[in-house]
């Protein structure tokens, strides 16, 4: 019997903006979400369009024994933290945006300084040359955890060769920051609405993960990012472990009804 794999902690976040293209055929606005095409040679979901994100390092929880360097509104334990730290840490390093605010400023960060930061250090990072804590020591930066609102938690079936329990967080993009892949582990970035992302998905533009379909497709239903905002922020987070299933020679993927989505039982 194969030796169980266990899932590696991960985090991702859905950077949100209110779009400006206009009504929808519905007569709102639509949510504007950013995204990124992973590099093929990538071994996780090569090719595949994604949000930022990745999995917790060891400088994430050094970051948590110094309080100094976040701000927490949720009283997280270390483990809550953790995830937290690494979103917002994995979104700098993969896209160059910031949430983060200057050491005594109640302001995030403006973006000529937060694209100052990422040009000096983002290259780095990536690199290992540098660490994130050492990164906010030098440029006096605070984490805005409190930006984030969790949104889903989903977990890599059992049985497969690699597996992540990642935590989704949403967060109001911070002003006038506008993100671009490194050309490394992504080739292309764009925001783009939800509904544009599926669609990308169906016709076969984009590639799709199933969990981020899932979580498109529940995020296409809010008007706008404040709503989407308060209809997360609260609501308890079911977590998701898919359970593949055959039904008359088709493979289908279960996931809890109660976790939200647009249904339970899906064809792959």
């Amino acid at each position: 019997m194969a030796e169980a794999v266990t899932a590696r902690p991960a985090s991702t976040i859905l950077l949100l903006r209110d779009g400006a293209g206009g009504p929808d055929d519905r007569g709102r606005g639509e949510i504007e979400v950013f995204m990124m095409v992973r590099h093929h040679e990538i071994e996780f979901s090569s090719g595949a369009l994604v949000f930022p994100g990745g999995s917790v390092d060891a400088s994430d929880r050094e970051i948590i024994a110094r309080p100094e360097l976040y701000a927490d509104s949720e009283g997280s334990n270390a483990a809550a933290l953790s995830f937290r730290i690494a979103a917002i840490r994995e979104t700098f390093e993969e896209s160059g945006i910031l949430l983060a605010r200057p050491r005594g400023s109640k302001d995030l960060v403006e973006a000529k300084q937060a694209a100052s930061i990422a040009a000096r250090h983002r290259t780095d990072l990536a690199k290992r040359k540098t660490t994130f804590p050492d990164i906010l020591d030098e440029t006096g930066m605070v984490l805005a955890l409190d930006e984030l609102v969790p949104y889903a938690h989903w977990v890599t079936p059992e049985g497969m060769s690699k597996r992540f329990d990642t935590w989704f967080f949403l967060a109001a993009a911070p002003p006038e920051q506008l993100g671009a892949h490194d050309g490394r582990e992504s080739t292309d970035s764009l925001w783009l609405s939800a509904r544009d992302a599926v669609a990308g998905g169906e016709s076969g533009r984009f590639k799709l993960p199933f969990p981020t379909t899932r979580n498109l497709i529940k995020l296409g239903k809010q008007p706008s990012v404040s709503a989407a905002l308060d209809d997360a922020r609260g609501k308890p987070v079911v977590t998701v472990m898919p359970v593949l299933t055959k039904l008359d020679g088709r493979r289908q993927l279960r996931i809890p009804l109660e976790a939200g989505y647009d249904g339970e039982l899906f064809e792959m």
